[in-house]
């Protein structure tokens, strides 16, 4: 489905949220990636065979991360 330069990661791939955006809705909390994941605002994603997967990332302030 990615025809770029430097493909994106599949969408088996633990880093397929790094794929580029083929159609942002931030208006509806979700972008359609190259690889066929619908990616959340809430970073939950919907694979290109049904799967969804949860929320699975962590955000925490540099100043924490850093001690």
């Amino acid at each position: 489905m990615c025809s770029h330069v430097a493909p994106c990661p599949d969408s088996a791939s633990d880093q397929r949220d790094l794929a580029a955006v083929v159609s942002s809705h931030p208006e509806q909390g979700w972008s359609l990636l190259c690889n066929g994941v619908v990616l959340f605002d809430d970073d939950g994603e919907l694979l290109p065979d049904g799967r969804a997967v949860a929320h699975h990332r962590d955000w925490r302030a540099p100043e924490l991360v850093a001690r």
